[in-house]
């Protein structure tokens, strides 16, 4: 397993934040990659929220003693003194980052950014704009340079933006049957990204016109098929980057990409740097904390 994680002064104690209206307490990221069962069992809850994001795999969830699987592409909402109960399993290679916040008022925040007292999950679908965000926090809640707390606010305030921009987007009536065609596709694609995929094959597998498929998928997960698929490799490629000794060359094959110059290209496109100079900022970051 590989974990990666960042506490306020150091301490794991959670706590109640009165003086300010959003308050980063902790954040950190699992990546289950041999370890068979991780899981988690807090029956009084937290004092603090935390907002859990599923980056790959799936995990299992208990609200109201009720379990839900939550797969990749989902945020999951615990709210002060709520029964926390969830499992990740080795077989599902779930990835999960996290942060936990509070302050005097987070649910008025939480509302304005369109997330009801109610809502425990939230379909976000994945981004690498959401893992760039959680490992931001993570390195500043280490690091703790000048003015970190209100960067940490700043950063998880980015994160709620975006959330809500996707609650927005959706369409107000959700077609069950649309809804289980387009989760199924993701399913599929996080099973399988690093094989070749072709959309065309997959939408007459599934009886489904090439377009209709792509418009519902992009109306569902913010993203092309095409796009979403590059954005798993890439996001595995970073967690491969992170957790593991394996050269470019042999991330490259793993992810899907015969040719490690394009897959190398194509993530300084995605990435804003090479692999090689991802993992050296990553190894950067490890010395100064």
């Amino acid at each position: 397993m590989y974990m990666d994680s960042a506490y306020y002064h150091n301490s794991k104690v959670d706590f109640k934040d009165k003086k300010h209206p959003l308050f980063v307490g902790s954040c950190g990221t699992y990546h289950l990659l041999t370890r068979p069962k991780l899981p988690t069992h807090r029956p009084r809850g937290r004092l603090d929220y935390q907002i859990l994001y599923v980056a790959s795999g799936k995990a299992h969830f208990y609200f109201n003693g009720v379990e839900e699987i939550v797969s990749a592409g989902n945020m999951v909402l615990y709210r002060p003194k709520e029964e926390q109960r969830y499992y990740y399993y080795g077989i599902d290679h779930t990835e999960v980052y996290w942060v936990h916040f509070t302050g005097n008022n987070v649910k008025n925040i939480l509302r304005k950014y369109g997330i009801p007292d109610d809502m425990h999950v939230i379909h976000t679908g994945t981004s690498l704009e959401y893992k760039r965000i959680f490992l931001q926090m993570i390195q500043e809640l280490k690091l703790c340079k000048e003015d970190y707390e209100e960067l940490l606010v700043n950063h998880l305030q980015h994160l709620l933006i975006l959330i809500h921009r996707l609650l927005n987007a959706k369409p107000r009536s959700k077609n069950h049957f649309l809804m289980e065609e387009m989760d199924s596709a993701v399913r599929y694609f996080h099973k399988n990204y690093n094989q070749t995929i072709s959309i065309e094959d997959y939408a007459a597998s599934q009886h489904m016109s090439v377009s209709w498929f792509i418009r519902n998928f992009k109306e569902y997960t913010d993203s092309t098929p095409a796009q979403y698929l590059l954005s798993l490799r890439i996001s595995n490629a970073q967690t491969l980057l992170e957790t593991t000794n394996y050269n470019v060359t042999e991330i490259a094959n793993i992810v899907g990409y015969d040719n490690p110059l394009y897959f190398s290209r194509i993530f300084k496109k995605q990435s804003g740097m090479s692999p090689s100079e991802f993992r050296k900022q990553l190894q950067n970051f490890a010395n100064e904390s």
